[in-house]
């Protein structure tokens, strides 16, 4: 057996630099061995020769967008990557970054990674960097959902283009951007191109999938107090308080989509948490954005189990050998889409509350590796 290879799906709409950071990031030692997938749309492909690199590690997908009809030439070029990898034909890659086009919506390429049992055995979903242009930011999240989800399930967001936001109007046009995609995603590390801020080592080994460290950065990877800290926020804003200073507009269609966290110090049965998750992906899949969160067993309580899913689609849950902080509590971040806290919160502590007991609901196991 050897380590997971770690995947980085990178996004960002039409024009908000991919291509021009992943330029910059492909100059880092640390992507040496990197190999790039380059989805593009349409008949003729012209992103891959944008990509400063001559070697072999570089793959290009046409004819579709990676969110529609090119999900299953994904898998057959991430099978064929890692059988060419096996066999010594192509020069050895340790990580994998993805870029997608700028139309995509980032959901069903993260299903792709979750899903097909080969690319679960030898891969793992490390994180999503999604880039964000700070001039035409605020107008392209007004116009286009694509670009609102591609924020909003964002582990680390790089923000371009802020040379151009000069002067008294410019300062508040970065505020503003600032503002909107910290509401989206609360929990992902906001970076910029300026200054050389967003380099490969702040971008990736961002937490869990990390082969190297082989556990949970519980912090880093569900960022659970920076999700709390923006619920805080908007509970002051809605009774009057003083959570936000930036200016809300309810026209914008991202109000519909929020994060929010919870924790638990009582254990769940294996059986009561799939149930559990049964319910919660049969009710709500579609708008289960994004779900991470590290979960205390009743069967094993000094193992936790990490869980990571997408929509209707869960990653297989891992169970660690022990606690990466000491701290033996279940903790779980959600990103949805016009899903209410207390529907998931109620629903998940009524199998963790010692009077229930969640296990006897239903005869079924969860398999655990």
């Amino acid at each position: 057996m050897t380590a997971p290879i770690p995947v980085s799906v990178l996004t960002g709409f039409l024009g908000s630099g991919k291509t021009t950071l992943l330029n910059g990031l492909l100059k880092d030692p640390m992507l040496a061995n990197a190999c790039v997938i380059i989805n593009e749309f349409g008949d003729v492909g012209i992103d891959h020769l944008l990509v400063e690199r001559s070697d072999e590690n570089v793959v290009e997908l046409s004819s579709g967008c990676l969110c529609c009809t090119i999900r299953g030439d994904l898998i057959d070029t991430l099978t064929d990557l890692l059988a060419r990898r096996d066999a010594g034909t192509i020069k050895p890659f340790d990580r994998i970054v993805i870029e997608t086009t700028g139309l995509a919506d980032p959901a069903p390429i993260l299903h792709v990674l979750m899903m097909d049992p080969l690319l679960v055995a030898r891969l793992r979903l490390e994180g999503v960097i999604t880039v964000v242009d700070g001039f035409n930011g605020m107008a392209t999240l007004d116009a286009h959902p694509e670009a609102v989800k591609q924020v909003a399930v964002a582990d680390r967001i790089v923000l371009t283009k802020l040379d151009l936001l000069v002067g008294k109007p410019g300062e508040d046009m970065l505020f503003a951007i600032i503002a909107r995609v910290r509401k989206l995603a609360p929990g992902a590390r906001l970076l910029t191109t300026h200054r050389g801020e967003a380099t490969a080592e702040r971008l990736f080994n961002t937490g869990f999938f990390d082969p190297a460290k082989k556990s949970a950065d519980v912090q880093g990877w569900l960022s659970l107090e920076a999700v709390q800290r923006a619920e805080r926020a908007a509970h002051g804003h809605q009774h009057g308080g003083h959570g936000h200073s930036h200016h809300h507009d309810t026209s914008r269609h991202d109000d519909h989509i929020r994060s929010f966290a919870f924790t638990d110090d009582n254990p769940i049965s294996p059986q009561a948490l799939e149930l559990f998750l049964e319910l919660l992906t049969s009710y709500h899949g579609p708008k289960l954005l994004r779900m991470k969160g590290i979960i205390k067993l009743g069967d094993d309580p000094a193992r936790p189990v990490v869980l990571h899913g997408v929509q209707h689609v869960l990653h297989p849950p891992v169970r660690l050998d022990a606690w990466p902080d000491g701290k033996a509590q279940t903790r779980l971040v959600f990103i949805v889409k016009d899903i209410d806290k207390a529907a998931v919160e109620e629903l998940f502590r009524a199998f963790t509350d010692p009077l229930t007991d969640g296990a006897s609901t239903t005869d079924k196991t969860l398999s655990l590796s």
